[in-house]
């Protein structure tokens, strides 16, 4: 396993630092120059944190923390649910380019929620909405919902083995929600 490139409270400083940053803009802040796309293509990335969050448009991991190339590892999936899929990238991340948070992100406003709670979906949309029927069970309230979401999603990627491990030697898992109305992270 790569040492960690940061400790988890520092990763975790960022964050809560871009994001305030983040709520003050009318542009991005992020690094996106071409000396730092040269620079990665070079050296590889070395993302301070994971971030497993919704496809939902209206979520941008990199304008809401105010990061920029290499950053960030964002893992996105409808619902930000968790499969042997985004387990392996998070242990990928983890473990290789030593990245030392992970944080699920939900949001307000998520219509995979909302199905969840509201909706009996067909096809492949139902995946998504079955485990997060299993994180809410009888929950109704949109932003409850959305916590225990996270919450599930949380422990099934500190249920994995190696970032069990991870965490024995600093990893923290965290969970968190983006308020889509005003752009503020609220860390559970």
């Amino acid at each position: 396993m790569k040492p960690f490139i940061m400790t988890a409270d520092k990763a975790m400083k960022k964050l809560k630092d871009g994001n305030k940053k983040y709520l003050d803009s009318e542009t991005g802040k992020g690094n996106i120059s071409k000396a730092l796309r040269l620079y990665t293509k070079e050296h590889g990335q070395h993302p301070y944190a994971i971030v497993v969050t919704c496809s939902d448009s209206r979520v941008i991991p990199e304008s809401i923390f105010s990061a920029g190339i290499g950053d960030l590892f964002v893992i996105r999936v409808a619902g930000n649910v968790i499969d042997d899929h985004q387990l392996g990238s998070i242990e990928y991340a983890a473990s290789h380019l030593g990245s030392p948070l992970i944080v699920v992100l939900g949001h307000t406003c998520c219509g995979a929620v909302d199905a969840a709670i509201h909706h009996d979906p067909e096809g492949y949309i139902k995946f998504i909405t079955d485990e997060i029927k299993l994180a809410i069970g009888d929950e109704k309230d949109d932003f409850k919902a959305c916590c225990l979401n996270v919450r599930r999603s949380m422990a099934l990627i500190e249920h994995s083995l190696d970032i069990a491990k991870m965490e024995e030697k600093g990893m923290q898992v965290v969970g968190a929600v983006y308020h889509i109305e005003d752009g503020r992270v609220e860390f559970l």
